[in-house]
């Protein structure tokens, strides 16, 4: 059995030609003092109200964490940060609708228990320095437990990441290996104007500890300094051979710091999945394939780049925002990624980067700068995002266009 073939596989069956875009937004759960909602009471919450829709309750450790419709699933993030995933679709109005159905569930039961919905890049009281994430308690999830030791030891900012970071994220279809290589890098490319256009942040002006002259993307630093082994842009994505089999590699050599299997969770600290397999953690001889599947899969989670490849292409890079910009979010890409005009347009203009060292180096200036950054071809961060606003535009319909209108409001009221 060889392991780096059947990732490659797994990447592979996700070929298709749809156009459909997948949505999750990660919500903080809070009282009128910014508190978030305790891990047990939000569990309980989920068991019932799964249970009344008829959904698949999700498990880890024995505790209900999440539920899953046929339309969407939810989940608990570390520190109860509530997410819902709506599976994917290429109708905008199908998104908002399900989103409209989960939110219109949720909220009056979190209200009168004194708590909302709260969709910021960072919780409000610790971005404003209130409290610190050691004044948060994570979810009792042993995942969690290891993953807070590890990152304790590989970067700064672990903690502020588990307990005090939210974010959307989009799903992208790719129709062949070229096509995800292509709208990968593009993708990669313009993500430092994604990640300043989707900055949802409290006040202004505030910093993390450490970084005084970076006032902007504070969840990406957050991430960049979290651990070098597994954040950041796609190892090798800009390599002349990448493909699913280089995506694979990385993917089969990135330590794991914990195994999921077979209900079980265990720590296994720097230990890749390579590792695993060849000091015989991983027993490959009676893999069947659904395990196999469920192992893959948690391979890949614990990557934690800028982007992820699974059988479709996960943009990592925005801020948690409520539904009507976040559907401005999703029209733009929609408007950029799915059009092979704009496609061409942006692989011309922006053929020179050729390295993700050059794309680190834009984003690094944008959390000192903002709005007015000078990046790729000395044009500021503002020109290149009404740049693309207006490129997305082109390829939409009227309706699409519409809620590209709220990404458009969002980025110009943030300046």
């Amino acid at each position: 059995m060889n392991f780096i073939e059947d990732i490659s596989e797994y990447i592979r069956s996700g070929e298709s030609d749809n156009q459909n875009l997948g949505l999750e937004i990660e919500h903080f759960v809070i009282n009128d003092e910014g508190r978030q909602m305790e891990f047990h009471e939000i569990s309980n919450l989920i068991d019932k109200v799964g249970k009344s829709l008829g959904a698949e309750i999700i498990y880890m450790d024995s505790y209900p964490v999440g539920y899953y419709t046929g339309e969407y699933s939810t989940s608990l993030e570390p520190s109860c940060q509530f997410e819902i995933s709506i599976n994917p679709y290429s109708d905008l109005d199908t998104i908002k609708n399900i989103y409209d159905e989960f939110f219109e569930l949720w909220d009056p039961i979190f209200e009168e228990r004194g708590y909302h919905f709260e969709t910021k890049g960072n919780l409000p009281i610790v971005e404003k320095g209130e409290i610190t994430p050691d004044d948060i308690p994570l979810s009792p999830k042993k995942r969690y437990k290891y993953m807070d030791e590890y990152f304790k030891r590989s970067g700064r900012y672990g903690k502020y990441m588990m307990r005090a970071s939210a974010s959307a994220q989009v799903s992208i279809d790719y129709k062949s290996e070229k096509d995800m290589v292509r709208k990968l890098n593009i993708l990669q490319k313009i993500s430092p104007i994604l990640m300043i256009m989707m900055e949802n942040k409290t006040e202004e002006n505030s910093t993390l500890p450490g970084a005084p002259d970076k006032p902007h993307l504070f969840r990406i630093q957050e991430w960049d300094d979290l651990d070098p082994e597994r954040t950041g842009f796609v190892p090798h994505s800009f390599d002349a051979d990448f493909g699913y089999e280089k995506m694979a590699e990385v993917i089969y050599h990135t330590p794991l710091i914990l195994l999921t299997d077979n209900g079980e969770t265990v720590n296994v600290g720097h230990q890749s999945a390579e590792e695993l397999v060849n000091n015989h953690i991983i027993y490959t001889d009676d893999l069947d394939e659904t395990r196999k599947k469920r192992l893959i899969e948690h391979f890949m989670s614990m990557g934690f780049f800028h982007f992820r490849v699974k059988k479709y292409i996960e943009v990592r890079v925005a801020d948690s925002a409520p539904i009507e910009k976040a559907l401005g979010y999703v029209a733009l890409l929609k408007g950029l990624i799915y059009s092979e005009d704009n496609l061409a347009t942006l692989e011309d203009e922006l053929s020179y980067i050729d390295d993700p060292g050059q794309i680190q180096e834009a984003v690094e200036i944008i959390e000192e700068k903002g709005y007015d950054a000078v990046i790729y071809d000395d044009r500021t961060v503002a020109d290149w995002a009404d740049y693309l606003i207006e490129l997305a535009g082109e390829s939409l319909t009227l309706r699409d266009k519409e809620y590209l209108e709220n990404v458009r409001a969002f980025w110009s009221y943030s300046q």
